[in-house]
Order: C-alpha cells, then structure tokens, then sequence
C-alpha cells in the first residue's frame, strides 16, 4: 500500500496517516482517573477508566452544582500520576486562588492559571500554547492538561467593544466563534493528546414537553466535546450539618459509553472532595455482586451496614470484588452490552 503512503505524504495534512500507523487525533488508549470509581464508569464504561486523555470533556450544570470541584479533583489525580505532568487552567469567572488549590492536596506549583476574558483571547492563547507543546518532540513532552472554567461567563471582543460603547445589543456572531475555536482545537488537542475540560452553564428549555436542560455557548462545544455530563445536586447532611452534595451526574453525549445514563456521586466540602466509592455498592447490588438483607449489605458471609462499609471502603471493596464491579459496569455502561 505504498501509493496511499505516498497519498498521505503529497497531501500534507499533518493530521492524516495510516490508520495502521494509529490516528493520534482520534484513538483513546488513556484515561485520565476522576476521583470517583462510579463517575468513571459512567464516561468510560471502567470504574478504572475515566475521561478520555485525547479529547474534549464538557461538565455542564447550574450554578453550584459542583462543575469546578469536578475538575479540581480530575487535576489532582491527573498531577498526582505523573510527577512531571502540568495543567493549563483557563480560568474566566476570577473563581479559583491558590488557598482553594492547595486546601485540595493539589500541587501549586505544575498549575498554571491563565485569566482569560473573551473567547478569541482563549483561543490565541491555547493554541499558542499548543503550537509551543506540538514543537517538542514526543519523546521529550511532559504529560498536560487544559482546562476551561468556563465556557459561559467569556464574552466576545464585540460585546465588549458595543459594552465601551454604550452599546446593549447581543452579540448574534459569539456562536460562530465559539464553533470555529473547537474545530480548530479538536484537531490539535488529539494530535498533541492533550486532554481538556470544559466547564458550562445549563438553562431550561422555554415550552420543553417535558423539563429540560440545554447547554448555553451554541453548537460549537456539543460537535467537538467527546463527553458532556449534566450535573445536578441535592443536599448531604450529617445530622442538621451540611458537609456536601449529592451530585447526579448524566450522559449528554458519549462516544465511549451509553449516553442519557445516570449516576449519584458524592462531592465533599472538604478536601476529600468527590467520594471515591459512591456508587459501587448500588451497581454492585443491581448485577448481583452484593445481596441486600434488609438494610444490610450481605458482602462474602457478613452482612454489614452501607454506612459503615463506606467508612472503611477499603476493607471491603477487595480486589476480586472490584474487579466484579467492573465487569458490572461494562455491562451498565458500555455500548454493545
């Protein structure tokens, strides 16, 4: 087939080559841990797995439905795999401060906070800071990660242009730019394999049959995000205490695992921020790993409160009944199954 590598090389498309060869703008070999084993089986169809480490993950909610956490605790687990690894936090709602990275156990100094007011000031910035990361070669690049927090509060140079101007109309173009920025990104983000997150506002839907979420910002972030998840939230409470949320998490879009699929996980207030074992012991009762006996959770030939085992997860969350939680999952979450 020496004519089609002869095709690629004529073409120049620095993104095309034999699929042989592997497609660095679209294969998925790495995923990226979120913190929460139930919320990776969710985007990925593993409780081992998580977002993927070559595309676009949108999580998109109303206000304190917990998006920023989310990605605090992707950063983190993300940092603490790599020791050379490092985070671009595009950051437009003036959110986050050093205190809050460093109260999450997260290390300051491989995260870089770039304020970002308008889109087209994101976009020269990102892809200049891909450009740089694409001129290494790939033996020498260290591991990295965007971030966009968020999409929703950065408005356009035309809206502040009609702002200075004591202009109030909306800007009808910020769509269009919003889709031109991703199309751009996508290609670049996959052939760098470089993961990003992106935060959004949802809004309801005027004269929806029935309630339903819409996420602001156009097309341009629905076509080019491989994942997006609606987050909604009620309260958790230890007596009259609120100390976090619970946090439901849904399929919007996948191209890794069964979409308009739900899952409760829970976000702590404090640094332990998204609880690792949520989650298992619901899916692990539904495809017969655990039997319930009552309000009891009957685990090998013990049966043992669900709070308690959630204290000590660990103790009881082994390694065969993970690895049963995970072929549990491919059969809740994965496409085919």
């Amino acid at each position: 087939m020496n004519f089609l590598q002869d095709i690629v090389n004529e073409i120049d498309n620095e993104y095309a080559g034999l699929v042989s060869d592997g497609v660095s703008a679209g294969d998925t070999t790495n995923f990226i841990d979120t913190g929460s084993y139930i919320f990776n089986a969710l985007v990925s169809g593993s409780i081992f797995g998580g977002i993927p480490s070559n595309k676009i993950t949108a999580i998109a909610g109303e206000s304190s439905t917990g998006k920023t956490f989310y990605c605090l605790g992707i950063v983190k687990h993300f940092l603490d795999t790599d020791p050379d690894a490092g985070v671009i936090y595009f950051e437009s709602e003036s959110a986050i401060s050093k205190g809050m990275i460093e109260s999450r156990k997260i290390d300051s100094r491989r995260m870089v906070i770039v304020p970002v007011t308008t889109v087209q000031e994101f976009r020269l910035q990102a892809i200049k800071i891909l450009d740089k990361y694409l001129q290494q070669s790939e033996e020498t690049r260290k591991p990295l990660m965007f971030v966009l927090d968020s999409l929703g509060m950065l408005s356009t140079t035309k809206e502040i242009e009609d702002s200075e101007a004591g202009k109030e109309t909306r800007d009808m173009t910020r769509a269009q730019v919003v889709k031109s920025i991703f199309r751009v990104l996508t290609l670049k983000l996959g052939k760098a394999n470089v993961p990003m997150i992106v935060t959004n506002h949802t809004y309801d839907v005027v004269g929806a049959y029935v309630p339903t979420k819409e996420m602001g910002g156009g097309s341009g972030l629905k076509y080019a995000a491989s994942t997006i998840i609606y987050l909604s939230k009620k309260k958790e409470k230890d007596g009259k205490d609120v100390i976090g949320n619970i946090i439901k998490a849904k399929t919007a879009k996948s191209r890794m695992s069964k979409e308009n699929t739900v899952v409760e996980t829970r976000l702590f207030y404090d640094e332990r921020g998204l609880d690792r074992y949520f989650g298992l012991l619901e899916l692990g009762e539904k495809h017969g790993v655990f039997q319930r006996v009552g309000n009891r959770v009957k685990m090998g030939e013990s049966s043992v409160y669900p709070k308690v085992i959630l204290q000590d997860p660990e103790k009881y969350f082994t390694p065969e009944v993970m690895q049963a939680l995970d072929e549990a999952a491919a059969k809740e979450f994965s496409y085919g199954s």
